[in-house]
């Protein structure tokens, strides 16, 4: 599949084109490009990074170094803010003569902004608003946006996860680092190697960073509103406690059963 993938990137063609044109000869320019192309990924760089792209929520994203490759597993974040934002919220309109204020939201540690730009395509009414300590993440995210004419949907903010972010939201989403340094050695080489260190290591135990956007998003929602984490089941348990104090804490499993998202909703009150 590595190899298909590669060759697609090197000739700029589908699928298709390959297995209905078997008697397609490289060029020496194409072949000396596939044989860099598997020499970077023998060494481990993961194939996204050599053909610079990534499909995630049915988008193709631009993806380097970075920024963290979109997982399908991310999607069922996406899923959850969907879910919530049709039975917590219901009809919501930027319109200033509907009925209530556009649904407001956070997409902290974008990346390549693949969650923020998932939303902005289902959610046309929303404001979204995406951090990212990282200016070079914040780099791709507008790309990524602009690619997908989604550039005046959502708001780039160069933060540290919520901190000096003003207003108060609906739901807050993120996808943190949530892999300890503890578990360094049973992480695949091609992430040890490749991917941004800032965007999957936090701290020893791997709640580094969601220790701290917690407190953060309390702040920063509504009353009511919701706080959506991808998670991992190493660090499940450890979340649930993080959570006390807050409503509907509730983790939910990805298609391997593991768990993967954890929402809690903030008192009303």
């Amino acid at each position: 599949m590595n190899a298909e993938l590669l060759l697609k990137f090197v000739l700029d063609c589908d699928r298709a084109y390959l297995f209905s044109h078997p008697e397609r000869k490289l060029t020496q320019e194409e072949e000396a490009r596939y044989e860099a192309a598997l020499v970077e990924r023998s060494r481990g760089m993961p194939a996204q990074y050599i053909t610079g792209h990534q499909e995630f929520w049915g988008m193709d994203l631009i993806v380097t170094s970075a920024v963290l490759i979109p997982r399908p597993e991310t999607e069922h974040l996406v899923e959850t803010a969907l879910e919530l934002a049709k039975t917590a919220f219901g009809p919501r309109t930027s319109d200033l003569g509907g009925q209530q204020p556009a649904l407001r939201i956070a997409d902290v540690g974008t990346g390549s902004g693949c969650i923020a730009l998932a939303l902005a395509k289902e959610l046309p009414g929303a404001e979204i608003h995406a951090t990212d300590i990282s200016a070079a993440a914040l780099e791709i995210a507008r790309a990524n946006a602009a690619r997908h004419r989604l550039e005046n949907r959502i708001s780039f903010h160069q933060k540290d996860l919520l901190e000096g972010l003003s207003g108060s939201f609906d739901m807050i989403l993120s996808n943190p680092p949530y892999v300890g340094e503890s578990e360094r050695d049973q992480v695949q080489l091609e992430v040890r190697k490749f991917e941004p260190r800032i965007a999957v290591f936090a701290g020893s135990t791997g709640t580094g960073a969601i220790a701290r956007l917690i407190p953060q998003a309390k702040a920063a929602l509504r009353p009511g509103g919701w706080l959506v984490m991808e998670i991992s089941g190493t660090i499940a348990d450890d979340v649930r406690r993080l959570l006390q104090g807050w409503e509907d804490v509730r983790v939910t499993a990805d298609l391997q059963s593991i768990p993967r998202v954890a929402r809690a909703r903030k008192h009303k009150s």
